[in-house]
C-alpha cells in the first residue's frame, strides 16, 4: 500500500536493474549474494498490509498487539535460520548487533566473500549500521547508501518486488504458520516459524531465484513486458 512507485523512481529502478543484471551475470556473484529482511508475526495471524505483497490466503482473525519481529537471512539456495528480536521495535544499534553477533559469524564460515543486500528499512539506514558495513564489508553491500558510503549498489526505494523475502518468503511462511488452529503462545509461534523455514526445499528456493532473474529482466526492459 505504501510501495507504489513514483514517477521519479522509474529511471532509478531501471538503472539499478541494468547494473544488478550485469552483476548477476558475473561468475560467482549470485552464489555470494545474501538477502536479509525482517517481518512482524502476531499470535492472532494479523498481517501488515502496508508491507506484504503477492499471494496469500484470506484470513479473518481477531487483532491483537504486535508480539515480536523475526529476522531472516535468505541465500540463493539456503535459508540461514531465524533471529528473533525480543524488542518491540528494531532500531539501528539493535540491528547492527544482530549483524555482528549472529549473522556475520555464520556467513563468514559458509559463504566466503558474501555480499549483503539491505533495503531502505529505517534500521538499515542507521549511521551505526553504515559505519559497521563500511568497515567490515566495503563494496560488498547494497542499500540506499550515502555519498560517502562504500556500498556496491544503491538498492532502489519502494522495490519489495525485487527481494525474495518480500515477494515470496514472508507470504509463504505466514500462510503455513497461521493455518488454523492458531498458535497458543509465543513459543509455539516461534516453533512453527522454525519448522516452516527448515522445511523449505532446494528445488523451491531455486524456483524463487529464477523468479528474481525474471523480475530484474522486466526492470531492465519494462516496455517489453507490458
Amino acid at each position: 500500500m505504501v510501495q507504489t512507485l513514483k514517477p521519479s523512481d522509474k529511471p532509478i529502478r531501471k538503472e539499478f536493474c541494468v547494473d544488478f543484471q550485469a552483476k548477476l551475470e558475473e561468475n560467482g556473484f549470485a552464489n555470494r549474494l545474501v538477502f536479509t529482511d525482517e517481518s512482524t508475526f502476531h499470535l492472532c495471524g494479523k498481517v501488515n498490509r502496508h508491507a506484504i505483497l503477492g499471494h496469500g490466503k484470506s484470513t479473518s482473525h481477531n487483532r491483537t498487539s504486535s508480539l515480536f519481529s523475526e529476522g531472516e537471512r535468505f541465500y540463493s539456495h539456503n535459508v540461514f535460520g531465524s533471529f528473533f528480536f525480543v524488542e518491540k521495535s528494531i532500531i539501528g544499534y539493535i540491528f547492527q548487533g544482530m549483524l555482528s553477533e549472529w549473522l556475520f559469524p555464520q556467513l563468514v564460515e559458509v559463504v566466503p566473500g558474501f555480499i549483503l543486500q539491505l533495503d531502505d528499512a529505517p534500521p538499515h539506514r542507521h549511521n551505526n549500521v553504515h559505519e559497521y558495513l563500511n568497515d567490515r564489508l566495503p563494496h560488498r553491500w547494497t542499500e540506499l547508501a550515502g555519498a560517502n558510503d562504500l556500498s556496491m549498489l544503491c538498492w532502489p526505494a519502494r522495490s519489495p518486488d525485487l527481494t525474495p523475502c518480500d515477494f515470496f518468503l514472508w507470504c509463504f511462511v505466514k500462510d503455513k504458520v497461521f493455518e488454523p488452529p492458531l498458535p497458543e503462545d509465543s513459543q509455539e509461534l516461534k516453533q512453527r516459524i522454525t519448522n516452516v523455514l527448515n522445511a523449505l526445499t532446494g528445488n523451491l528456493l531455486s524456483r524463487v531465484w529464477q523468479e528474481l532473474y525474471y523480475r530484474v529482466d522486466i526492470g531492465v526492459s519494462p516496455e517489453e513486458h507490458t
